[in-house]
């Protein structure tokens, strides 16, 4: 008989299983962001990829960082958490300059080992995040422009599938899958462990960081400058440009936080109009590579991505033309909206500024993702305080009325989104892009015939879907839903008759 249960389970002598009674099951549990999320029954930990394989027929998410925050989670409760943070090997091989990571792997877990031994690779901006979910929707970073994203530095993965086989994924094992996995990857199965080509480092893997604060008042000036260089940016800069409520001033303010890769000299000559702008805030830094997280604005990101349960709804999209006016109009507008709905001051709008010097010199065939030729991503990262609060519909409808204006100039015919920034109203074609869809569809007909992995940013068996109300959490959706920082899925290998609702089972890596 198949179990129906996590409690049903004989679960291996190694795995270790928590129920909500414990501190272990919150721990295995807690997760960046309490907006829309899954709810778990139970709670199991394995330590190999075999006990991965183990998992059979109860609906799940499998978590490294638990830093995902699609609105689609939601569709899951009262399911198995499989807590990944057990899978989290490290290997260097020098002599080959590769690097292999088990899937619950985080960033901290990783970027000083490459470090010491004297590489680099690209990574992103918060330590706490699991490296191989990262890397899944592509991975893209501040250090992009020299490096380019994290999937093209991906060499192999080892995947358990849908059919709860273990397999090896490369350019020469399974190749149209490794293509998909490289965009779409959260669709196809659980990630035990990936091999990456490290690089070597530049200027010996050391980084100027400088935090730039202005007032709004600055708002034409700084985002003019931020224009000027629109056609000139340097493949070693990379910046996150923010607007948000300073509760010091008691007022919004706009900061610019600036990762340069190489020497200071040369650092402080690209940016010095940002520079004579005079800040009413500066702080700069020259630290190693993987010590960047923990310097991003002033300290604050560590922190921020270190908070447990807070509450994080993220529109966002991609940007391929900058228009400094739409930039200025909405420093406006969230200036009347923090003044308007002082609850909701823990809200921002982030737009990172990455070179894709190097991300647009790989072939747009050559993987699944689809927007090589983003310059910027925007995320308008809406916060307030309580669940049930109502401050959090206005929130998200600012939210959208904000995306609306910033997608008429953002140099694409409409919205597009990063699948790992995506909130869940997106349609598959804004998400995965229209001309890779047939392919990723055809994969997915193959790879995961029933849609065991429907949970996040799903691709269907069949196409077109119909669209889908912004309804999360309410019974199942259908699968044109979109999804939040998700990078990588697991395996069932086929939920049983029982689960009406979840019907199959999903795997989640953030």
């Amino acid at each position: 008989m198949v179990p129906t249960t996590s409690r049903a389970v004989q679960w291996p002598e190694t795995t270790q299983v928590y129920y909500p009674d414990s501190s272990a099951f919150v721990e295995a549990t807690a997760r960046w962001n309490a907006f829309k999320a899954p709810g778990y029954d139970a709670a199991i930990s394995p330590s190999t990829e075999e006990e991965v394989v183990a998992i059979n027929s109860i609906p799940f998410l499998a978590t490294g960082g638990r830093h995902g925050y699609g609105t689609t989670l939601a569709t899951l409760q009262n399911g198995l958490a499989v807590d990944l943070s057990r899978i989290n090997e490290v290997s260097i091989k020098t002599a080959g300059s590769t690097l292999t990571v088990g899937g619950g792997a985080k960033h901290s877990d990783v970027l000083a080992s490459v470090y010491e031994a004297g590489f680099q690779l690209p990574s992103g901006s918060c330590s706490a995040v699991g490296f191989v979910g990262a890397t899944l929707g592509a991975g893209v970073g501040v250090f992009s422009g020299i490096y380019g994203l994290l999937i093209d530095s991906l060499l192999s993965v080892r995947m358990v599938t849908a059919s709860g086989d273990l397999i090896e994924i490369s350019e020469s094992s399974n190749s149209d899958l490794f293509w998909a996995l490289r965009g779409a990857g959260a669709n196809f199965g659980i990630m035990t462990s990936a091999t990456y080509r490290l690089r070597q480092q530049t200027n010996k893997g050391e980084v100027f960081v400088a935090d730039l604060i202005y007032p709004a008042a600055f708002k034409e000036s700084y985002f003019n400058v931020l224009q000027a260089l629109e056609d000139n940016w340097p493949p070693e800069q990379g910046i996150n440009s923010a607007i948000f409520w300073d509760p010091s001033s008691n007022a919004t303010c706009i900061m610019g936080t600036f990762v340069y890769t190489g020497p200071e000299t040369d650092a402080r000559r690209v940016l010095a109009p940002f520079f004579n702008l005079n800040p009413s805030v500066s702080r700069v830094v020259v630290v190693p590579f993987y010590k960047v997280p923990s310097v991003l604005l002033m300290g604050m990101i560590e922190g921020f991505c270190d908070t447990k349960e807070g509450i994080h709804s993220i529109h966002s999209l991609n940007v391929r033309k900058f228009s400094a006016e739409t930039y200025v109009a909405a420093v406006g507008k969230f200036e009347a909206f923090f003044e308007t709905y002082p609850a909701a001051r823990s809200s921002a709008a982030v737009l990172e500024t990455f070179s894709n010097a190097q991300t647009s010199k790989v072939s747009d065939d050559a993987t699944a993702y689809p927007w090589r030729d983003a310059k910027r991503n925007f995320m308008f990262q809406m916060g307030w305080e309580g669940l049930d609060n109502p401050i959090g519909s206005v929130a998200d409808d600012f939210a959208r009325q904000l995306r609306a204006d910033f997608v008429a100039t953002s140099g694409y015919p409409e919205l597009s989104v990063y699948v790992c920034y995506a909130w869940g109203d997106e349609t598959l074609e804004q998400i995965y892009g229209r001309d890779k869809l047939p392919r990723l569809l055809a994969l997915k007909k193959t790879w995961d015939p029933d849609n065991v992995f429907e949970y996040s940013n799903a691709l269907p068996t069949k196409y077109p879907v119909p669209y889908r109300s912004h309804s999360p959490g309410r019974g199942k959706l259908s699968a044109s839903k979109g999804n939040g920082q998700i990078s990588s899925m697991s395996p069932l290998r086929r939920a049983n008759k029982y689960f009406d609702i979840v019907e199959q089972a999903s795997y989640l890596f953030v």
